[in-house]
């Protein structure tokens, strides 16, 4: 069973996962973009009970296309935007993959709201794509 820590810029959040990621989704939702002010965002989601937070998160709730609304945590005082709940999904913790700081993570194995994708973007082979996000409940 594997242990990464993904910590904000300042390290004064902490976040602590145990065994393996649930599933790796690299997201190209315009609200996506938006928030990471990339063209994309990367989510390594993880049960609920398998991640340990360290350190107080700020938070800021948007509604989503599911009709479910995502709840963001932030560093307060660095700004970093470390993890996230789908209230849709419940039981799992999307963590963002750049605050494991490993540049040997695994890749994602999908690719959601591809419709919204930047034209110049280019996804590595064997990543499965689709134009909503698949991830259901568990």
């Amino acid at each position: 069973m594997g242990l990464r820590q993904a910590a904000c810029h300042c390290g004064d959040l902490v976040l602590t996962c145990t065994g393996e990621p649930r599933k790796i989704s690299m997201c190209h939702c315009e609200q996506c973009q938006r928030r990471t002010g990339s063209a994309f965002s990367i989510a390594v989601f993880y049960h609920r009970d398998a991640v340990t937070i360290t350190g107080t998160a700020s938070a800021y709730e948007r509604p989503s296309a599911s009709g479910f609304p995502v709840r963001f945590h932030f560093c307060p005082r660095c700004g970093s935007n470390l993890y996230w709940e789908a209230l849709r999904l419940p039981d799992l913790i999307g963590v963002a993959i750049g605050g494991f700081a490993d540049p040997d993570f695994p890749a994602p194995t999908q690719s959601v709201w591809m419709a919204e994708k930047q034209r110049w973007l280019e996804l590595p082979a064997g990543i499965e794509g689709h134009d909503r996000n698949p991830v259901r409940p568990t």
